[in-house]
C-alpha cells in the first residue's frame, strides 16, 4: 500500500510541476508519476545533504517535491530542446 500512496502522490506532484513548466513534456500518466517521485527525491538529497535542511530520513515537502520535479523538466527541455518538433 506504501507504493501505491508513493505513487499517487508523485502523480500529483508531477502533474503540478507539469502545469508551472512551459513546452512540451514528456510521456503520460506514468512518466509524470515518475517525474514527481524522482523530483520528490532529488529534493530530499538536496535538502538532507546540501542545505541541512532536513534530517537523514526525513522527507521533502509538497513545495519542494514539486520544485525538484519542476528542475527535472527544465532540465529535460534542456537536454532534448533542439529534438521536440
Amino acid at each position: 500500500m506504501h507504493w501505491l500512496w508513493v505513487f499517487l502522490v508523485g502523480l500529483v506532484v508531477g502533474v503540478i510541476a507539469k502545469l508551472l513548466t512551459p513546452g512540451r513534456d514528456p510521456g503520460g500518466f506514468i512518466v509524470t508519476g515518475l517525474i514527481g517521485i524522482a523530483g520528490s527525491l532529488l529534493a530530499t538529497w538536496v535538502g538532507v545533504h546540501v542545505l541541512h535542511m532536513y534530517a537523514p530520513g526525513q522527507s521533502a515537502g509538497w513545495i519542494a517535491s514539486v520544485i525538484g520535479a519542476v528542475v527535472l523538466l527544465l532540465a529535460y527541455h534542456m537536454v532534448f530542446k533542439n529534438k521536440a518538433s
